[in-house]
C-alpha cells in the first residue's frame, strides 16, 4: 500500500481545492480581526466562535486521506501551527495556581427560570464570597434575596442585577450603558484585604438573522458605555462580573477587554465556555480584573438556567 501511494504519479496532483480550504482557514484565523463588520457584522461572528474553526482541521485531513493528497494533507501544518498559536495555551495548559484571597462568582440566572431559590442555593454552594446575578425579574429578586439570606449579610440589586457578598456594599449605583433601563451597576466591596469596585453588567443579548446578520449593534453601544464607565473609576482594584453576550476575541468589546485582563485567559484551565449550558460554545459570561491578581477561573455545575455559572480566585 505505501508503495503504491508513493509511485502515485497524482498524490501531489490530487486536492488542490482542499489545499486551497487549508489556506483560506489559515487567513481566517490570521486575519480574523481585519474582517469587517460592515455587513452583519461578519467580524464579530467569526470571532465570536474562533475556536471552533478549529473543528474543520481534523475535516479536512479525512477529506485529505479519503482523496489520498499529500497536498491537501501537508497544507494543514498552515492551519494547525496558527489555531494552536492562538489557542494551544487555552487547550492544552492548566494556569491555575494555589492560594488567593477571595472567589468571585458571576451567573445569568435567565429571567425564566423556575427553580430560583435553587440555583441561588447551588450557585452559593461555590463558596464565593463576592457573587454578582444578571437577568433578575422583578418578580423574582424575593426569592433570591431569600435564598442567599444566609450565605451574604450585604447585597444590592439595581435594575436586573444584583451583588451579594460577605463584606460590606456601600456605594451601590446603577451604570448606564445607553439602554433606557438598568442592566449594569457598581458598588465597593470593602473586604480585609482592602476595598475593591465591583462592576456587575449584563449586555444587550446578540441575534443572527438571515436579513440582518450578527445583530450586536446595541451590544456594541453599551460594551463602549460600560468600557468609558471603567475607564472613569478611580479604585485601582476593578473586577468586572457579568454576562457579556461576547467573548475575549470580539474586537467590537474593546472598550472593555483592552484594560481589563480575563480571569480565564490568565489562570483558567481550558475554554470555559459557559453557553448555552446544555452544549457550552462560547464563554459570553466573564470575569475581569484590573489591579487584581488572577489564580484560577472555572467553571461551575449546571442550574436551571440555560447559562453555566462561572468563577475566580484572585488576590489583591
Amino acid at each position: 500500500m505505501r508503495r503504491k501511494l508513493v509511485s502515485d504519479p497524482g498524490i501531489w496532483r490530487r486536492g488542490v481545492l482542499l489545499a486551497l480550504c487549508s489556506v483560506l482557514l489559515t487567513v481566517v484565523l490570521v486575519l480574523h480581526s481585519d474582517i469587517p463588520n460592515t455587513i452583519g457584522n461578519t467580524g464579530s461572528l467569526i470571532e465570536t466562535f474562533l475556536p471552533w474553526f478549529g473543528v474543520l482541521i481534523p475535516v479536512l485531513l479525512i477529506l485529505g486521506l479519503v482523496r489520498r493528497s499529500a497536498t491537501a494533507v501537508v497544507a494543514l501544518v498552515l492551519p494547525v501551527a496558527v489555531w494552536l498559536n492562538l489557542f494551544g495555551g487555552l487547550l492544552f495548559a492548566d494556569k491555575s495556581g494555589t492560594g488567593g484571597d477571595f472567589t468571585v462568582a458571576t451567573h445569568n440566572v435567565n429571567a425564566g427560570n423556575l427553580d430560583p431559590a435553587g440555583t441561588a442555593r447551588q450557585v452559593a454552594g461555590s463558596g464565593a464570597d463576592i457573587l454578582a446575578l444578571q437577568e433578575l425579574p422583578s418578580g423574582k429578586v424575593e426569592a433570591y434575596e431569600d435564598a442567599l439570606a444566609g450565605h451574604y449579610p450585604h447585597h444590592s440589586v439595581q435594575g436586573t442585577v444584583g451583588l451579594w457578598s460577605k463584606y460590606p456594599v456601600t456605594d451601590s449605583s446603577p451604570v448606564d450603558i445607553k439602554l433606557g433601563w438598568t442592566r449594569a451597576m457598581s458598588a465597593t466591596v470593602t473586604t480585609p484585604e482592602g476595598p475593591v469596585k465591583v462592576y456587575v453588567a449584563h449586555l444587550p443579548s446578540v441575534r443572527v438573522k438571515l436579513n440582518a446578520g450578527f445583530t450586536a449593534n446595541q451590544r456594541d453601544d453599551s460594551a463602549d458605555a460600560l468600557g468609558e464607565a471603567i475607564t472613569d473609576e478611580p479604585m485601582e482594584r476593578v473586577v468586572l462580573l457579568g454576562d457579556l453576550n461576547g467573548t475575549m476575541n470580539d474586537r467590537s468589546l474593546n472598550a472593555v477587554t483592552a484594560q481589563m485582563r480575563s480571569t480565564q485567559g490568565a489562570a483558567g484551565d481550558g475554554f470555559g465556555f459557559s453557553w448555552p449550558a446544555s452544549f457550552p460554545m462560547a464563554r459570553i459570561d466573564q470575569i475581569m480584573v484590573r489591579g487584581v491578581e488572577p489564580l484560577a477561573s472555572w467553571t461551575l455545575p449546571a442550574t436551571a438556567s440555560d447559562h453555566l455559572p462561572i468563577a475566580a480566585r484572585v488576590q489583591w
